[in-house]
């Protein structure tokens, strides 16, 4: 089992950053992709951005592309979502999640339905 917290959310004006954090912590050697999602209150769940095993791939939603930057460290546990440039349209409850298969891309319309592990999310309000 896998357990998933997130931190360093908060409220910032539009233009500003945030930094946030993932600490994966039990059985975690079966992790492969890891990425973060968010939901805003009457819209569905969508992919932000998701990272493969050794960080050498990437993906990202069209609508964070130039902003978000998704890394993770050397052991693996841990996955940050650096955000610039946020936008009020950026507000939602984001969650961190893991799988154990490698990243696919990010589809338009899919929210993570085969990401096994999921944190309790942290919110983000810009305005």
């Amino acid at each position: 089992h896998v357990q998933l917290v997130e931190s360093g959310g908060g409220s910032v004006q539009a233009g500003g950053s945030l930094r946030l954090s993932c600490a994966a912590s039990g059985y975690t050697y079966n992790t492969m992709c890891m990425g973060w999602f968010r939901q805003a209150p009457g819209k569905e769940r969508e992919g932000v951005a998701t990272i493969s095993t050794r960080g050498g791939i990437t993906y990202y939603a069209d609508s964070v592309k130039g902003r978000f930057t998704i890394s993770r460290d050397s052991a693996k546990n841990t996955v940050t979502l650096q955000m610039n440039s946020l936008e009020p349209e950026d507000t939602a409850m984001y969650y961190c999640a893991t799988e154990e298969k490698p990243c696919s891309p990010l589809v338009t319309g899919t929210g993570g339905e085969d990401f096994v592990y999921w944190g309790q999310g942290t919110q983000v309000t810009v305005s």
